[in-house]
């Protein structure tokens, strides 16, 4: 039962009094409880000097609370991560991955940071949950070279290069860098035209997007790397999407026509060009003929102009000759010569033209279109011969 509940004692717990008959008294409280702290420490009551608190106590447990304050200091860097460590604020030393001591707080404190986590920002754009939300054309509106305005997403992957410059130099990293890669940015896109940044342009503009970040931020010494730079998206804006879509069909279908009339060329002009070259070459070839042929009529004229100067007659005879069996060679005529003395010579003469008619017939023809041969034809003077005969009678008579 409790001092102060009916039927208990009335004592005080600390004074000793009766509650009925004065109040505690708060001197006394102390008093009280001073001496029981006393007694936990080895000495008696507070008025007793000879039993106080020992010294030896005291430094038991001055020595065990500074060894549990110097072990407060010792802490662990993970993989991957560096310590920072400042004294009063001010940047100690930068430790690596391990077991660590440092003079524990409030001397000195420790600032863990990661230097291998990938960190990103997005400029132009905000996604959650791995699908784009949407544009925010304060960020992503740029005005390009030829007055031109486009619609750029780009994201920025980064990681901690310098824990030292990244925890001192610059308040907010994050916020330094997604400043200065939209400062960057604009001043690309301005730089290029919008065909260039929608079309075959993207990578030459990533990387310059790239190199001109990295180099403010080494400059500001802020202790980050640029991994990579995406370019999301590069589109026209949203009000005149329509309209660029059809421009871009219409550039394609001017490409595609121009294609197709180059294949076209490509296939008639080599053949233009053979057909003109073979036709000169043939040109050529017979004009090499003909300058040849009049240059061996002339060469055959003044040989033989020599050797008429020499033998007028005995050339005019041949030549005369040679003129007549060209003529008659390709006749059909046989004439004999019954005059010149001798017997009469029988010979199988149509047997002998018939052959050489063949010989010089066409091929034949097609059996639908029949043509018939000519028949040679041989005309014998048979009083011709027999004047020959009776004329060589005569003669030998």
């Amino acid at each position: 039962m409790s001092w102060n509940e009916p039927g208990g004692d009335k004592k005080d717990p600390w004074s000793g009094r009766n509650e009925k008959d004065n109040p505690p008294d708060l001197d006394e409280v102390i008093r009280s409880l001073q001496d029981k702290l006393g007694g936990i420490f080895g000495g008696g009551k507070r008025g007793d000097s000879s039993n106080g608190p020992s010294m030896q106590s005291i430094g038991f447990l001055a020595a065990g609370a500074l060894a549990l304050w110097g072990l407060s200091g010792f802490y662990t860097v993970d993989e991957g991560t560096r310590g920072i460590v400042t004294r009063f604020g001010a940047y100690v030393a930068t430790t690596q991955p391990g077991l660590n001591w440092h003079i524990p707080a409030p001397i000195e404190q420790v600032q863990v940071i990661n230097v291998e986590q990938q960190r990103f920002i997005e400029v132009g754009y905000r996604s959650g949950g791995g699908q784009a939300m949407g544009s925010v054309p304060k960020e992503a509106m740029m005005l390009t070279r030829d007055e031109n305005i486009v619609d750029v997403r780009l994201a920025v992957q980064y990681q901690v290069k310098d824990a030292k410059d990244y925890a001192f130099n610059v308040l907010d990293p994050a916020s330094t860098l997604k400043q200065v890669t939209e400062s960057v940015e604009r001043g690309v896109i301005g730089r290029s035209d919008m065909d260039f940044v929608l079309t075959e342009g993207r990578s030459e503009i990533v990387a310059a997007i790239k190199t001109e970040i990295q180099s403010v931020m080494d400059a500001y010494k802020t202790g980050i790397l640029i991994t990579s730079v995406n370019l999301q998206d590069a589109q026209p804006p949203e009000q005149v999407q329509g309209s660029f879509e059809d421009a871009i069909k219409a550039r394609e279908d001017k490409q595609r026509l121009i294609n197709e009339a180059e294949a076209y060329s490509n296939d008639v002009v080599p053949k233009a060009r053979g057909a003109a070259s073979r036709i000169v070459q043939e040109s050529e070839a017979y004009k090499e003929k003909v300058i040849a042929q009049a240059n061996g009529d002339v060469s055959r004229f003044s040989q033989l102009l020599t050797e008429y100067k020499k033998a007028p007659a005995v050339t005019k005879q041949r030549m005369y000759i040679e003129a007549m069996e060209q003529v008659l060679g390709k006749s059909n005529n046989v004439l004999v010569d019954v005059k010149s003395g001798g017997s009469i010579m029988y010979l199988p003469l149509e047997k002998l033209v018939n052959k050489v008619a063949d010989d010089a017939a066409p091929a034949p023809t097609p059996v639908h279109e029949p043509v018939a041969a000519p028949a040679p034809q041989v005309k014998e003077t048979r009083n011709d011969i027999r004047a020959s005969s009776r004329e060589r009678d005569v003669r030998g008579r």
